[in-house]
């Protein structure tokens, strides 16, 4: 075909994971095709009608997002992202391979997020926090870097008590604790200690306030109240307890890092949930070991 400048091979100025406002050309019973702007119709990307989200004609500007094809052919989808560059969001991800992973921002395919920049290594299906940026070869990409951003979109926590119960989303995990942003936009904080389990980097999740700092963050925990926590604990104390005809060799005795191996809880909490066990006459202690009372042994 013919060249549609004079001046010959000029390099491709657009490639897959951009967008880009691109000229409708000439049109072909696919669709219609764009103008890539190197001088070379052979190099015309093709706008499939069923990436056409409103009727395209010859000399129409259009903003489109490119991608690669099954056959590795570049080719455009007027589906475009459907969040700027620099903004963060809680995307999707959709895909995970040995590169990366790729995450739902709207737009025909998923945009690529680098190991680089992942916090922990999330899965299929998992929603995390993002922010989506251009890379050094000027394609889009994300980040889960977004420290900055949450911190400058956070306001600080008003009309909060201690106790209070909210819903918030985690965005990074550090040796410090663990990082939440909060459906209020407070920024939240977790010593590990305050974690009976370690939740996955974006996983949504109830914390309970303990701190209202002065800059207007919180300290939270993901332990339920004491009461409750005692309740929980008792009950799982009952069932390993049933699990091993009824004896434990674990007592108010016991150190703190086997309690915290074993159970998971400070000793502390297990001296809580034991004497209460003992209190209400279901558990009693011999011998550096832990009894079920016969008329609590499961018949």
């Amino acid at each position: 075909m013919a060249e549609r400048q004079k001046p010959a091979l000029l390099h491709r100025k657009y490639g897959p994971s951009q967008v880009a406002e691109l000229t409708a050309v000439r049109e072909s019973e696919w669709g219609i095709f764009l103008d890539a702007e190197t001088g070379n119709t052979s190099d015309d990307i093709l706008l499939h009608t069923m990436q056409q989200t409103a009727p395209v004609k010859v000399g129409d500007r259009v903003r489109v997002f490119l991608y690669l094809d099954p056959k590795r052919r570049l080719t455009a989808s007027m589906r475009t992202p459907r969040m700027k560059e620099g903004q963060v969001a809680r995307l999707r991800v959709i895909n995970v391979t040995k590169e990366g992973a790729f995450l739902d921002v709207g737009a025909e395919r998923g945009i690529f997020l680098p190991y680089a920049g992942m916090r922990g290594r999330p899965q299929v299906g998992e929603v995390v926090w993002a922010k989506l940026y251009t890379d050094k070869s000027g394609r889009l990409a994300v980040t889960m870097e977004v420290e900055d951003e949450l911190r400058r979109a956070s306001r600080p926590a008003t009309g909060v008590h201690v106790g209070d119960q909210l819903r918030g989303s985690v965005y990074n995990i550090t040796e410090r604790g663990i990082f939440l942003f909060t459906e209020e936009h407070y920024i939240a904080f977790v010593d590990h200690r305050e974690a009976p389990r370690r939740p996955r980097v974006g996983e949504s999740v109830v914390i309970r306030v303990t701190y209202l700092r002065e800059d207007g963050r919180l300290n939270a925990s993901l332990r339920p109240p004491k009461e409750e926590a005692r309740a929980l604990d008792a009950d799982r104390l009952l069932a390993l307890l049933e699990e091993h005809n009824g004896k434990m060799p674990y007592t108010d005795n016991t150190s703190p890092a086997v309690i915290k191996d074993r159970f998971q809880i400070s000793k502390a909490a297990f001296k809580r949930a034991l004497g209460y066990l003992m209190k209400e006459g279901r558990v009693y202690q011999q011998d550096g070991w832990t009894y079920l009372s016969q008329e609590n042994k499961m018949n």
